[in-house]
């Protein structure tokens, strides 16, 4: 296996369980490629004995064969049968299945995994009711037994593991993984990690973001542009494809309606109203269920904004496109696709690409908001001082003017720290000072109110910024990199 990287604490938590005197239900959730499979594999070397299985793709090729409730069945028999080296049991029945694999489980520290649990079950409407039934009739009575139910579609499984009352009350852990930290991210530079500058880093990490399996397939001694020429403009490359591979996987038959809302997001944030009528749907329960999909599924989030004075969530929200590799998908490999697969984007200039800089500032502040909490490190802020923290906006009315914040967090000590995030090709000069001093003339900010103004940067700033001493506190992109400022 390739170097683990990263997730020591939840590897800890898996870890924990290890000390526990009954068997335990666990449920791990998070993006495509985020890792989860990745974490229990590690986590399987502690262990005496593992099975692992995977749910097939609901789409078996290009021409969307539909995979079937019985070709799920049929597949993890194939599993099974491999991993016990046993091929005389039924394959036609979960429960007989499930039968068969307890027969193998009943003694001992043992792992099942049953990976992309949606796949494999979405199609049996028996299938949950007989893993259920294995579970308590067969599985727990292996009081070293960790039962690991795995996918990428949460949503699926908070509505029919989590809220079912099936299985309700019976897991021992539900971690939802997400992406990895800035400075975990630089370990898969390897021996180059001190000799990459945190620029070129941040060329990569601006596509892939901490998704660990596309850090993967970083080669460090390349430089950014021809990492990215590979990865992305060049048909053989593993991030060419994967936008449609994914939401195929994840929400077909509907993948082309979440699509939409994603490339409505790839702009900016936008509220429920305004994608409704973009993507040309009706407002209602439906668009509610497919954005919350997405969130759980990790593609988008719902920024809530809060009245400053009293620290109450607002009922306005909006929603953001977080994931960075769907974003470049959308803006430069979709509309270059054909040029792609005819072999005419042989060689590439990031700078080049059509408003470059404003989609690098976007890709900025998700790669900043993700690890929200660096920055309140970096601050020496408590976390739990904190009362609330988002992107926040203000809208207008008679009465305060509209306001937008990159990143703002309030304390119980009625401390605002009003944070700018900014991406610029060149050093940032002290026309940013106008700037920030309108946007404190339209926050709200209550009489009784103390407020900070902090510049998150990444090509630095201007000696002259810097004599000004406007900011309470100027923090490098590159400061996040490494890996002392974890704490």
């Amino acid at each position: 296996m390739a170097n683990f990287i990263g997730r020591k604490e939840e590897l800890q938590t898996l870890k924990n369980l290890l000390d526990k005197r009954s068997a335990s239900l666990i449920v791990i959730k998070g993006r495509r490629r985020i890792g989860k499979s990745r974490l229990l594999e590690e986590f399987s070397r502690f262990i005496h004995k593992s099975f692992i299985f995977s749910g097939l793709p609901p789409i078996a090729n290009d021409f969307e064969v539909k995979v079937t409730a019985q070709s799920q069945r049929e597949e993890f028999a194939r599993q099974l049968a491999r991993q016990i080296k046993v091929t005389d049991f039924n394959k036609d029945d979960w429960g007989d299945l499930f039968w068969c694999l307890a027969q193998h489980s009943k003694q001992s520290r043992v792992l099942i995994v049953l990976d992309e649990i949606s796949w494999m079950g979405s199609e049996d409407l028996d299938f949950l009711g007989k893993l259920k039934n294995a579970w308590d009739l067969y599985f727990k009575k292996n009081d070293q037994l960790i039962l690991a139910i795995c996918g990428s579609a949460s949503a699926w499984i908070d509505k029919n593991i989590l809220s079912s009352t099936g299985f309700l009350g019976r897991e021992s852990l539900n971690l939802t993984l997400e992406e990895l930290p800035l400075y975990d991210c630089a370990e898969f530079w390897n021996a180059e990690e001190e000799r990459v500058s945190a620029h070129e880093k941040l060329k990569i990490l601006s596509i892939t973001g901490g998704v660990p399996r596309y850090l993967e397939h970083i080669n460090p001694i390349l430089s950014a542009e021809d990492n990215i020429q590979q990865l992305c403009f060049d048909k053989s490359g593993i991030l060419f494809g994967e936008f449609e591979k994914i939401f195929s996987d994840l929400f077909y038959p509907k993948n082309t309606l979440y699509k939409n809302i994603v490339s409505r997001l790839a702009d900016g944030i936008s509220d429920q109203e305004t994608i409704c009528e973009e993507i040309g749907i009706k407002r209602g329960g439906d668009i509610s269920e497919y954005l919350d999909d997405l969130i759980k599924s990790g593609f988008i989030s719902r920024d809530f904004t809060w009245n400053i004075k009293d620290a109450r969530t607002s009922k306005l929200s909006h929603y953001r496109l977080k994931d960075n590799y769907s974003r470049f998908y959308l803006k430069y490999i979709l509309p270059n696709r054909s040029k792609i697969e005819a072999g005419n984007m042989k060689s590439i200039s990031l700078s080049s690409l059509i408003n470059w800089n404003t989609i690098m500032g976007l890709q900025v502040e998700n790669l900043i908001l993700s690890n929200r909490n660096l920055i309140k490190s970096v601050l020496r802020i408590d976390p739990s001082d904190v009362i609330c923290d988002n992107p926040f906006f203000q809208r207008k009315t008679t009465k305060q003017d509209g306001c937008q914040i990159d990143y703002l967090i309030q304390t119980k000590y009625n401390t605002l720290y009003v944070c700018e995030i900014k991406y610029s090709k060149n050093e940032i000069g002290i026309q940013i000072i106008e700037e920030m001093n309108e946007k404190i003339k339209r926050l709200n900010i209550p009489k009784h109110f103390s407020f900070r103004i902090v510049l998150i940067h990444v090509n630095g700033i201007s000696e002259e910024l810097e004599e000004k001493r406007f900011f309470s506190n100027i923090i490098d992109f590159g400061a996040f990199l490494k890996k002392d400022k974890e704490k």
